[in-house]
């Protein structure tokens, strides 16, 4: 969230960076907000002024034996305009919340123009994809044909955009996330944790997805209140620390975890409905690192080379891109996606988003360090994925396909698996 006087400071700067991603900020209504609230705010400071002096004079009225019953009145007056400015403030403040809370973080002037996926920068190839011999199966006729992968039996139990997993597909998702928990905790310092997928509106609210992305999110009723699915682990590992104050000496924080995550997927009809590329539930392990403010495009660079650990563990082929401002996502300042190559598509998809979400996540939750001088500013967030275990499913299946319907490991998964290859039947092979 946004801090109104300095959005109000910045004037049209404002107005045109928020443009950028395709948001058009109302300056004269938030100035309006503003005002009226200081207003309320100085008036009511008055009137409790006022009313201290005149209880000051009853008191003295009736020491001295005088007449005090119009000063009581006027007492009495005062308390009910204080009353009735506090309600009114109170409302104020909840429209200046609201009001708020549903401008997005403002992009990083680095961040190209543009408002799709079309104008994204790339900035580097990793990896030769595949060239094949043979006709190439997508991940789901590879999946299916072996019967590792079973979309018929999801769909039967949840209904479409759900998959089940067998026997080596349980496998190879168990194992994938295990490596990738291994690669983080053990080489880049991050601390696993184990949380709720369940959290609170004030949760989602932190992190940005609320109040603005409700339809994307799914809700359920527990013990007479409503909770949340997490629709990625960011949320409840950002919010860990929401209301608190961390020491300089602390920073940065390195968070990692392995969960499932909901999405509606609302307003995505169309796209990606075949296979496990965009689901309504998924698994990933996902990276959280917060750290001070003048630090984050450093811990961006970083939480980048992280994800793309995971895809050379792997050996498979992607490249790095640098999003346009308006196909960035609500949070952040700055965002750089890991693509995988995926051999059916002919093309890289996203496997991670890093973002950099500057103070803009912080000042939701109340997250803050302290300076040397003693006060508090607001620390900034970083996640990305780290990664998700459908898609890279899928670019692994893709990537090492053999003429003969098997599927050739990496030897990063073998100690995980004890074997290096799928046959065509399903069955393991050494």
């Amino acid at each position: 969230m946004h801090d109104a006087r300095a959005l109000i400071d910045m004037g049209e700067d404002t107005v045109q960076k928020l443009a950028r991603r395709g948001y058009k900020l109302d300056l004269s209504a938030l100035e309006s907000l503003q005002s009226r609230r200081n207003h309320s705010i100085h008036t009511a400071d008055e009137l409790r002024a006022e009313s201290k002096q005149v209880a000051k004079q009853v008191g003295e009225t009736a020491r001295s034996g005088g007449d005090a019953d119009e000063l009581k009145e006027r007492a009495r007056r005062l308390k009910e305009e204080i009353r009735d400015l506090e309600t009114a403030q109170e409302d104020l403040d909840r429209e200046l919340r609201d009001f708020l809370l549903q401008i997005p973080n403002i992009p990083l002037d680095a961040a190209p123009e543009g408002d799709s996926e079309d104008f994204a920068v790339e900035l580097r190839k990793v990896g030769t994809p595949p060239a094949f011999d043979f006709a190439a199966k997508d991940h789901v006729d590879l999946g299916e044909a072996m019967g590792i992968l079973d979309f018929a039996r999801a769909t039967k139990l949840s209904g479409p955009r759900f998959s089940v997993a067998r026997g080596i597909g349980a496998a190879l998702e168990r194992a994938l996330a295990t490596l990738f928990l291994d690669i983080h905790t053990r080489r880049h310092d991050y601390t696993e944790y184990s949380v709720p997928y369940l959290v609170t509106a004030q949760t989602m609210t932190g992190t940005g997805q609320l109040p603005k992305f409700e339809e994307d999110l799914f809700k359920t009723g527990v013990a007479e209140r409503d909770l949340y699915l997490v629709p990625t682990a960011e949320v409840p590992l950002t919010n860990l620390f929401a209301e608190e104050i961390i020491a300089p000496k602390d920073l940065p924080l390195a968070l990692t975890a392995h969960t499932p995550c909901f999405r509606s997927e609302a307003g995505s009809y169309g796209r990606d409905t075949r296979g496990i590329l965009r689901q309504h539930q998924f698994s990933k392990v996902e990276m959280v690192r917060i750290c001070a403010a003048e630090e984050s495009q450093t811990e961006m660079a970083l939480m980048v080379g992280h994800a793309e650990a995971c895809l050379k563990e792997l050996g498979l082929a992607y490249r790095v891109v640098e999003l346009a401002a308006g196909d960035m996502g609500f949070s952040a300042q700055l965002t750089h996606d890991v693509e995988v190559w995926l051999p059916s598509q002919g093309t890289y998809r996203e496997i991670s988003s890093v973002s950099d979400c500057g103070t803009f996540q912080a000042r939701r939750a109340g997250i803050r360090t302290r300076g040397a001088d003693g006060k508090t500013t607001p620390v900034a967030t970083l996640n990305g994925s780290g990664l998700p275990i459908g898609r890279t499913l899928a670019a692994l299946l893709e990537q090492n396909q053999q003429a003969d319907g098997s599927v050739a490991l990496p030897e990063a998964l073998v100690p995980y698996l004890g074997f290096r290859r799928i046959a065509a039947d399903g069955a393991p092979q050494e």
